[in-house]
This record gives C-alpha cells, structure tokens and sequence, in this order.
C-alpha cells in the first residue's frame, strides 16, 4: 500500500514551528501549565521504572520485537488479517486518511445511526475522522476527558496523552459552563473548578451517551498476529464502556501497531503504563478477539490504516519511528516541547516523535521546520520504552530537508557552511579566523556582548547576547601561561 493525506496529519495554514514557538514561549500561563504537568508525569515515570530491576532489558525486548514486527510486516499483517476474521471480525485496508475516512463513514451509515461514540484514537485524528463524519452528516462524541475538553473548546489536542494539557482547571470550568449543552446534558450549575466535580460533570454528560449510542469508534495499542486480538489501554473506564455496550465497534489502527504473537503484549503491558502516565499498569486494559455471541459489539471492523507508513518503513534509518507505542516519554522529557508546547508543531503528532515522525508520514515538504524543533540533547532517547534513537533521526530528516531545498545556486547558509569548512581546513586559516574575530569583536562588541549581528545573523542575535570574540586564542593563552610556568 502506498499514499498519504497530508492536510489532517499536518494542520494546513498555521505559523511554520520557528513562529508558533516564538508566539508560544511568550506565554506564560501555557508555560507554568506544561511546566507543571510534565514534571509530575516525569517524576512518577521515573520513580515506577526505578521498581523494576529489568526495566533496560524490558526496552531491549520491546526494541527488539518492534524491529521484529517491522522487518516481517507483511506477513504479520496477513496473519492478523486471518485470526481476525475467522474471528468473526473483518478487515479494511485503507491506503491513505480518504480512503479510511470513505470506510468509516460507509460502515456508520450502513447501521442507520447518525451518532458514534469515540475512544481515544491518534490514528482517526490522523486522518481528520471527526470533520468526515460530520461531512456524512454524523455526529462523533469523544468520550476521553481530555479529548471531550478539546472537543468542546473546538480546540487541537497539544500532548499525545494529555490533549488537554495546555488547559488549567479554571479555562475547563468555563468551557463546560459555556459548551457543554451545545453537545448533551449541560454542566451543573454553580460547576466549581475542583476536579472532582469537574470529572462529575464530564462523566454525567458522557453517561446518557454510553446508554444510548450504537456505534463506537476506537484506535488500538497493539494488535496480535497470531490470535487476532486488538488491545486498548486506558485509565478513565470510557474506553471500557465504547468497547462493550455499543452494537457495532469500528477500529481505526496504524499497520505498525501489529505485533508478532499475543505473548509480546507481557513486554508491552509493562513498559507502556509506566512510561506513559507513570503508573504499575493501566486501570482499564481491554482486550478482544473478534465477536462472541451475545457478549460485546456483535459487528467488528478492523480498518488497517498506511498512509505514509509504507514509505517510511523504506527509509532504513527513519523507519525506526514506527516502533513508537505513543506513551508520550519523549514529551514530558523534551525542554523544547516543555517551553514550546504541542500547538507549535502544527501537527497531531507534537514533541520529539512528532518531529520525527511528521515529516516522514506527510513528507519532508510539509514539514521541513520539525526536524529542527530540538537541541538534540538526546533526553527523548535515553527516556524511549522501544529505544528510538530520536536524535539520530532528526539529523536524518535534517539533511533531507536541507536536500530537498537545494537548487543550481546555493543559499546564504550553504555558503556559510563551505566557508566555515575551508576556515577549520588548516591551523593556519583557524588562527587567521580567530584574530580577525577577535579584532572585529573589540570594535563592535559593548561590555563585552555584540548586541547586533549583520545580515542573516541577525536572527541569533534577536533573541541573545552574543559574546565578544576572546581578545586572545586558546593555543596562544597555553604558550603564554605555560611559558610562564617553566614548562
């Protein structure tokens, strides 16, 4: 399978990541919520990883049967399709988002309901299901907390596992006072922001939804080869309640989500709480092989989604983000997401994953600022449950994005560049580069900071002191003071 769609994986029209994170750092309400909410999630990741005395050989394994999975995809995925449907499941093959977008809206219209209840699902906003739906004339009701606050704020999910994350509990107070009856039942009046009573009210409005709605809609974590079995991880219990009560269940699931057999989920079930909401496990695991008479949806449809996917698992080096297991590590880790946030990335998929994985899902041309969204400090990899080496696969994509813009003449920065290659060529030219520095820093230079740079280097000089060359080079400093020194 082939193709991608772009325009819901990548949200068209929005500030390239330079801009939108210059607007973002800037505020400071969005700063001390991050701030707040990843350190919390980070110290418990951390503290509940530290319990495990096998936690490396854990991420090895998972490693390790990721690149298992995807070197025989093929084949997994013809197996998968087989268990699933002897079953009693059946199975969509869509090669790119208008494609599942055209499966999903048939399904939902052939059961004669006009409304779908929805599980979390990275994969369905991927490919922009919620607009298509509306577009066939059905309502989607995202059941998630999280998703349910970006839903009624018409709002974009800025964190993989907390879409919320950008909203303080007074901003959610008065988005369920304001737009809460616009969708069902309305918010209690006099709602106080205390989180118990804001979780009331969201369970009150989600409830008479659960009861009522005859068609859900999910993503999946994992999917085994071998049996069949689709797997949904989730701690609110409205994942649960999606899976069991309607009649009909639609799966929305990436073609990497697969997994050799059903004992790789003991690897998986492991790392992904702890990883992710730096829990022992996940409250609610739900685990389900086809249909069972009398028990659950009696109709399952399995919609095994590409769109990219097949290309990026042709690129040898940035195939290794289709291991990822969406746990959001890299995320609470990042010191540019913390201070940027997800809205900055202008995609659904934010942080060092998303920097990653965007790019190669969309194509480098629609988001050639990702790649460089990162200090390459390398935090997300030492923090990865699957041991992507995200830092490697940015320096990838960079060199990609840099290709795809280079032209009969070069630019400034090409320039720049073979400049600086020929001055670092020969101690020679270094030393004569150093005292030509150095002398222009003592002209222009004002207590010892250049406040402005010319030409294009202005830019680094915006937004930073730029130090003043040193007067002397180090090689000249060692000759003198160890002359001194009798050495």
């Amino acid at each position: 399978m082939s193709g991608t769609t772009a325009d819901s994986l990548v949200w068209l029209g929005t500030p390239s990541f330079p801009e939108a994170a210059r607007t973002a750092v800037a505020d400071g309400r969005l700063r001390a919520n991050l701030r707040g909410a990843t350190r919390t999630i980070r110290a418990r990741r951390s503290t509940l990883a530290a319990e495990l005395s096998d936690w490396e050989e854990l991420r090895t394994s998972a490693a390790a049967v990721k690149r298992n999975a995807l070197r025989h995809l093929d084949t997994h995925l013809i197996r998968l399709e087989a268990a699933v449907t002897a079953a009693g499941g059946t199975v969509h093959w869509a090669a790119d988002a208008a494609e599942a977008n055209r499966i999903v809206t048939g399904l939902v219209a052939a059961t004669g309901e006009r409304e779908v209840v929805k599980v979390k699902s990275m994969a369905t906003q991927e490919i922009g299901l919620n607009e298509a739906l509306a577009t066939a004339g059905i309502r989607a009701y995202e059941t998630d907390l999280a998703e349910l606050i970006v839903q009624l704020g018409d709002d974009r999910p800025s964190h993989i596992l907390v879409p919320a994350i950008h909203k303080n509990r007074s901003e959610i107070r008065d988005l369920f006072r304001d737009s809460m009856a616009a969708w069902g039942r309305p918010a209690p009046e006099g709602l106080s922001d205390d989180p118990a009573a804001l979780a009331e009210a969201a369970r009150r409005h989600l409830r008479e939804k659960f009861l009522r709605v005859k068609v859900a809609v999910s993503g999946a974590n994992f999917a085994a080869a071998d049996t069949g079995t689709v797997a949904v991880v989730e701690s609110e219990g409205n994942g649960r309640m999606c899976l069991t009560l309607p009649d009909t269940l639609i799966t929305v699931m990436g073609i990497e989500k697969v997994l050799p057999s059903f004992a790789d989920l003991e690897v998986f079930l492991q790392l992904l709480p702890r990883s992710s909401t730096g829990e022992r496990m996940n409250p609610y695991t739900s685990l389900w092989t086809g249909t069972t008479d009398g028990d659950g949806p009696q109709d399952f449809h399995l919609v095994l989604l590409d769109n990219g996917r097949t290309a990026t698992l042709r690129d040898t080096v940035g195939r290794q983000a289709l291991a990822c297991i969406r746990c959001s590590a890299c995320l609470n880790v990042c010191p540019v997401y913390e201070r940027t946030g997800g809205h900055s990335y202008g995609s659904v998929y934010p942080g060092p994953i998303g920097a990653v994985l965007t790019p190669q899902l969309a194509g480098i041309e629609h988001a050639p600022s990702l790649p460089f969204a990162s200090t390459l400090c390398g935090a997300c990899y030492d923090a990865c449950p699957v041991k992507i080496d995200i830092p490697e696969v940015l320096v990838h994509l960079r060199a990609r994005a840099v290709d795809s813009k280079r032209g009969p003449v070069p630019t400034a920065e090409a320039l720049v560049m073979k400049a600086a290659a020929a001055t670092l060529a020969t101690p020679h030219t270094l030393t004569a580069a150093q005292w030509v520095g150095a002398l222009g820093g003592r002209l222009l230079s004002r207590q010892g900071v250049l406040r402005s740079l010319p030409g294009p280097l202005a830019h680094w000089s915006r937004t930073r002191d730029t130090p003043a060359p040193a007067r002397g080079t180090f090689r000249a400093w060692w000759r003198r003071t160890h002359r001194q020194e009798g050495r």
